[in-house]
């Protein structure tokens, strides 16, 4: 890998920068809570060539939200549930979203076609 590939991942959400002690730093949360809902499957770190965990931010902003949620007093197990049900909502409003669009467009074209 050279520097040039190592810059272009800077704005992956997905690329998995960060380590287990970095993560629950930035959350403000342990060790633990990352274990925890990865044994909850909300989210399943990537492992590095040695075995350690590492999460990107994409799974960070996942992990803070269901950190929120037991906060305010949610079992983890529950919480992790809820941040499920909400990706799964806000995935299927946008292929909706995509489908409205694709739809409205068509008469356009038909017309146009016309």
């Amino acid at each position: 890998m050279t520097a040039d590939d190592s810059f272009g991942r800077l704005d992956d959400d997905d690329f998995p920068a960060y380590t287990m002690g970095r993560a629950a730093d930035m959350l403000g949360t342990t060790q633990s809570f990352l274990r925890a809902i990865g044994e909850a499957r909300l989210i399943t770190p990537l492992r590095s060539a040695g075995g350690h965990r590492r999460y990107s931010r994409y799974q960070l902003r996942i992990a803070a939200r269901a950190r929120e949620l037991v906060d305010q007093g949610m079992p983890v197990e529950a919480a992790c549930r809820i941040v499920i049900l909400e990706d799964q909502l806000q995935e299927a409003q946008r292929i909706n979203a995509e489908h409205q669009q694709a739809a409205a467009a068509a008469p356009a074209r038909s017309q146009a076609a016309a």
